[in-house]
């Protein structure tokens, strides 16, 4: 019976068993990451309510057995958001995991060596990430990637020229004399941002126009130097109450730049090739002449008008930029290569600028107690700049072309090039001058933590890190003897400059942080510790003139001269910090940073700088009961930072001298300083951080008041004594401000959604103590627009002379209350800016653009007036500025030179279209081997709308002086481009 029972069974169970296999379904996909398109391995794949379940292979495949349709699949895995399907057919599917909230719970930089989540910080820290810098268009460098994507900053390009060169400044003016650039720092090492001149002054003569400032080479920042492409995420500490614990370094601000690390899996390998176009944004075009005004101007009857801007800067150029990285990670080891090659020739011929950057990051985890991070980065570059800006000897390329004629012949003739009317030949000038900047530089870091105790409630470690920037620039300048305004026997018969200049800077650190967690809530992060920083750059110009013949050596020529600039500086102190946390419902820290530096009058005088900051999150606590307002947060902020005075400001300066057969030195007209000290930053921020409808409107709101004391201004000294002036501290500087952001999940659906994200700041500046006398500064002279140093006015006010006979008496009394000779005609701080970014995702297509607004804030533009006084601007003959109706544009503006700039004192608001990019990633395996295969189109500043009188109202005669980065005079015209892309994963 038993064994009939087991063959009966054996019977039934491969009869019904066809029928059963017929009855189950087998499910099959893709998992990939929704954000980067890549691939997800290893992902759980389990039927909901059963124990039925798989995972995903290397290339993100699954594939399940279930017994019917429909189903649910979940879908988990670490880092990332757990997903429900519902299947009601076999059709394969991709399935889209978006990192979780807590992966996205970002950490910002709290202390020197700690930080903390996002959710739990009191101030305003801006994050850009690395997909926001480069994700959507390829960028020349990270001044660029930056703008218009934080709030609170102001970000000028000055000029179009290859190479970079900005000027930053964060929630307004915060140094009258001194160095207003925040601080960067790359993986923990403090790199330089200098901007030197290439020295071409010799033969442009810009420091001679009434502004003794020899800044005016359109030399590039340093900071171009760092290639965007290697960056993971950059944080801006905007303000001293989250920059204080850098204490005399921070009164700029504070970039907090971070490289890329490898991520557990398997090996990854990236390239991308970007081909780019480049063409001018914006010409000023011909005069339209009669023949009577070419008369009056001295030209010929019928002449051939040759459109000399048009050939110049109307060009067309392709540059192309590769890209090749590899990265991995396990438990013990992570590592990071990136390579990048970028060619960007410029509008104008023999411009242009090329860099190759290779990285390599390396972290090993020795084992549980000790491990190691080590950054590397070497950098080699080379940017030709052109002969652009100010110049009074009508030499630089712009500066000629507004006195440049179009009836002008200035084609060479057997390679001869003709005298050109304006006293060079803007073809000439462009063939035969060399203006180049190249660079090699190293930036490496190492940081290594110690695990000293690990308890179930305390740990202590020890976090040792040091840095290292090196970079040796070499200018070369070239302007040959053969050049039209050097062939008189009287002239400078030819000019070759030379550069060089070496920086070195290195930072130590060594901090001890200490956790104890308590089992009623409280948590506190202590830390303490002292670091070392050295900075040293020597700068060597030597100037040969006199060339002999073709020659361009310094040797073959008849006068030499050698100036040298040395700059070293030292920097030590301490922090400490304590940070109590409770359930991640009341977060407080206070701290205190001490500094003392070579740069102060008394080098042994330790600076302190304290912090506090209380932030609590309502929403963590029990008694809410809000579900639609996920997150409310109140938050206040109170730090204090500084800014070092100049080198040279405790020194009193000395000249060489020469008489009768012996060199000597005699004191120059500034008197040193030994009480000098740093300015000192005050900041009070409060603020509110609050999401609605399940995080899907993030809105931030902040305010701040920041006080500058002590400011850095250069005071009249008794003659008698042999000086004419001295720096002291003597001043106070306020800005008041607001930023609001908006981050909105505006549509998320399987194939479609749609990310949105609303920035929008204002700053408004004050001078509320003044111990000396008001004073002009920044620009050429009052004639022309200048900003007046005024107690109880803005920094940023632009004020000029006026014509007395123009004005009634009570005109005059309105205009300049004070009876200082100025009118204010206008102010270089915007009204307020504001940004707005998109993400559109639609099944493999992202789409994704910037817009950036910036309303109002004027410049002072000169290139207008100088083709004015020519007779050749364009719009010259237009008839809408003279208020009696009599002059036509250029006339009038012409007759109001040098005693009312009120006419070249314009509106630099404008709306821009930073970057828009459209992507399609191809579907997994369309080409073996590879993945996550994207192609695509971008561009950068493809619209561009303003009323500006010139090229672009971004720009700056003086670099990187923050102060005085509104001045134009004959700039390099900015461009546009449009970009094609090509990206690979294998």
């Amino acid at each position: 019976m038993k064994q009939f029972s087991l063959s009966y069974f054996k019977v039934i169970f491969f009869l019904l068993c066809p029928s059963l296999l017929l009855s189950q379904e087998v499910l099959e996909g893709t998992t990939i990451n929704e954000a980067t398109g890549e691939v997800v391995p290893f992902v759980n794949v389990l039927e909901k309510g059963t124990s039925n379940g798989t995972t995903s292979d290397i290339e993100g495949k699954f594939s399940i057995t279930v017994e019917s349709l429909p189903t649910t699949l979940v879908f988990s895995y670490l880092g990332f958001e757990t997903q429900e399907r519902n299947f009601t057919d076999d059709s394969p599917i991709t399935i889209r995991l978006s990192e979780s909230a807590a992966a996205l719970d970002e950490v910002v930089v709290t202390g020197l060596a700690s930080s903390t989540k996002r959710s739990n910080t009191a101030n305003a820290v801006a994050s850009v990430s690395a997909e926001e810098l480069t994700g959507v268009t390829v960028q020349s460098g990270l001044d660029g990637a930056l703008s218009g994507k934080f709030n609170g900053a102001e970000i000028k390009a000055n000029s179009g020229a290859p190479g970079g060169g900005i000027s930053m400044r964060l929630r307004g003016v915060t140094s009258i004399f001194g160095d207003q650039q925040p601080l960067f720092i790359v993986d923990g090492v403090y790199v330089d941002n200098s901007s030197i001149g290439l020295g071409n002054n010799i033969v442009s003569e810009a420091a001679g126009g009434g502004n003794p400032s020899t800044n005016q080479d359109d030399a590039s920042n340093r900071i171009a130097d760092i290639d965007p492409q290697d960056i993971e995420s950059v944080e801006i500490l905007k303000g001293a109450s989250a920059a204080a614990i850098y204490g005399s370094r921070a009164a700029g601000g504070v970039v907090l730049i971070t490289t890329k690390r490898g991520k557990m899996g398997l090996p990854k390998v990236t390239f991308s090739q970007v081909v780019g176009l480049r063409t001018p944004t914006q010409l000023l075009g011909l005069r339209d002449y009669t023949q009577e005004q070419i008369t009056a101007l001295g030209g010929p009857n019928n002449p051939t008008l040759n459109d000399y801007e048009a050939e110049l800067f109307d060009n067309t150029v392709v540059s192309s930029t590769t890209r090749f990285s590899t990265s991995g990670a396990n438990e013990k080891t992570d590592y990071f290569f990136g390579a990048t090659h970028r060619n960007e020739p410029g509008l104008v011929d023999n411009t242009g600028y090329k860099k190759s950057s290779v990285r390599l990051n390396i972290g090993q985890k020795f084992n549980d107690w000790l491990d190691l991070y080590v950054t590397s980065n070497y950098i080699n570059s080379q940017s030709d700049r052109g002969f652009f800006n100010n110049g009074n000897a009508n030499r630089t390329v712009g500066y000629a072309l507004a006195f440049t004629y179009p009836w002008e012949d200035l084609y060479p003739v057997d390679g001869i090039y003709p005298f050109g009317g304006a006293g060079s030949n803007v073809l000439e000038t462009v063939a035969l001058t060399t203006n180049r900047e190249e660079v090699n530089r190293f930036i490496g870091s190492a940081k290594t933590n110690v695990k000293l105790l690990t308890t179930d409630r305390q740990r202590l470690k020890l976090v040792l890190e040091g840095g290292f920037d090196q970079y040796t620039l070499r200018t070369t300048s070239i302007f040959p003897s053969e050049l039209t305004y050097f062939r008189d026997p009287s002239s400078l018969g030819g000019v070759s400059i030379s550069g060089s200049t070496v920086n070195t800077n290195y930072n130590l650190s060594a901090f001890l942080v200490h956790n104890l967690d308590l089992d009623n809530g409280l948590a506190f992060t202590t830390q303490a510790g002292s670091f070392l920083q050295d900075f040293n750059r020597n700068t060597v110009i030597t100037i040969a003139t006199g060339l002999n013949g073709s020659q361009t050596n310094l040797g073959q020529s008849t006068n030499v001269s050698t100036n040298q600039v040395i700059r070293p500086q030292r920097d030590k102190g301490f922090f400490v910090q304590e940070e109590v946390n409770f359930d991640d419902k009341i977060i407080g820290t206070v701290g205190i940073r001490g500094d003392k530096s070579t740069n102060n009058g008394d080098a042994n005088e330790m600076y302190y700088y304290p912090k506090a900051n209380l932030a609590v999150n309502l929403h963590e606590f029990d008694f809410w009961n809000l579900d639609f307002l996920n997150v409310f947060k109140p938050r206040i902020a109170y730090g204090e930072a500084g800014r070092f005075p100049n080198f040279n400001d405790r020194f009193s300066l000395m000249d060489a001298q020469f008489i009768d057969g012996s060199s000597g030195l005699s004191p120059a007209n500034l008197r040193g300083n030994s009480n000098i000290g740093p300015e000192r930053q005050k900041e009070l921020e409060y603020g509110l951080d609050f999401a609605l409808f399940d995080k899907r409107l993030d809105f931030s709101v902040s305010f701040y008041d920041k006080t500058i004391e002590d400011l850095l201004i250069q005071s009249q000294f008794p003659t008698s004594s042999g000086f004419t002036t001295e720096v002291v501290n003597g001043g106070e500087l306020q800005n008041k401000g607001v930023e609001l952001g908006l981050n909105a999940i505006v549509m998320e659906k399987d194939e479609f959604s749609w990310n949105a994200s609303f920035k929008w700041w204002k700053n408004k500046s004050e001078v509320t103590s003044l111990d000396v006398p008001s004073f002009t500064n920044g620009g050429f002279a009052a004639g022309l627009g200048t900003f007046l140093i005024q107690e109880g006015k803005s920094a940023t006010q632009i004020v000029g002379t006026y014509d007395a006979d123009a004005f009634t008496a009570e005109e005059i009394a309105e205009r300049d209350p004070e009876g200082d000779g100025f009118f204010v005609y206008g102010n270089a701080e915007p009204d307020f800016q504001m940004s707005w970014y998109n993400e559109i995702k639609f099944g493999n297509f992202d789409f994704t653009f910037l817009w950036h607004w910036k309303k109002g804030g004027d410049n002072i533009n000169l290139t207008t007036l100088l083709y004015d006084l020519a007779g050749t601007t364009w719009d010259y003959n237009d008839t809408d500025l003279d208020p009696s109706g009599q002059l036509s544009n250029g006339q009038y503006r012409a007759s109001q030179a040098f005693v009312n700039p009120g006419p070249f004192i314009e509106d630099a608001g404008y709306l821009k279209l930073r970057e828009v990019g459209l992507f399609y990633t191809l579907p997994n395996n369309f080409i073996k081997y590879a993945s996550n295969i994207k192609v695509g189109v971008s561009g950068r500043n493809l619209i561009n709308i303003f009323d500006y009188n010139s090229y672009d109202p971004e720009v700056s005669n003086f670099g990187n002086n923050v102060l005085a980065n509104n001045v134009e005079v004959t700039p390099y015209p900015m461009s546009r481009f449009v970009n094609f892309h090509l990206n690979v994963n294998f």
